[in-house]
């Protein structure tokens, strides 16, 4: 869906979308499975910067729900990861931030995305806070073991006859603290 300053200027837009899991793309490490139910709001806000100049900023203001698909991070399997969030967010026109000189940005700046030619695509901004909204790494279960790095085995559903090869004398030190540090 495109969101345009023109048609902003005329009135804010509201919507109430399902958005097909063919209308994103997400990567190869993350499926949408289903609709991705979205519902906002977008507005033109004018911003000031002097007598002559004003920025047509757009303020899209959303919530999303949905239900995705990545590869656990230990084992590969499929895990299933529920989503829902919601984001104020400001876009602004590309390059009108731009000065030759680079200056540090405050906390707020990093909250401002950009726009090009007078309009924005939801679906981009979709596609960011999902992505953003992921865990770090998803894993199956807590106590996924993962696969043999030998023979791809999956040891959740089968021990593989790999043999295992005389660690280095040298790691000794390290295998001995294993059973006092606790995993984090």
């Amino acid at each position: 869906m495109l969101i345009s300053v023109t048609d902003l200027e005329r009135e804010p837009l509201e919507f109430k979308l399902d958005v097909p899991a063919a209308d994103i793309g997400y990567g190869e490490l993350l499926t949408q499975l289903g609709d991705l139910a979205v519902e906002g709001r977008a507005d033109l806000i004018h911003e000031h910067r002097g007598p002559r100049e004003i920025v047509p900023d757009i303020r899209v203001r959303l919530t999303y729900s949905g239900k995705f698909e990545t590869p656990c991070a230990r084992c590969l399997d499929p895990v299933a990861i529920p989503l829902t969030g919601s984001v104020d967010l400001i876009f602004r026109p590309t390059n009108v931030d731009a000065t030759g000189n680079e200056h540090a940005i405050s906390t707020g700046e990093t909250e401002i995305g950009y726009y090009e030619n007078g309009s924005l695509l939801l679906e981009d901004v979709l596609r960011e806070q999902v992505l953003l909204s992921l865990p770090p790494r998803t894993l199956c279960r807590e106590d996924c073991k993962g696969l043999c790095p030998r023979c791809g085995q999956n040891w959740n559903t089968q021990a593989c006859n790999c043999e295992t090869q005389p660690v280095d004398p040298r790691w000794s030190a390290l295998a001995a603290l294993r059973g006092h540090v606790k995993p984090g």
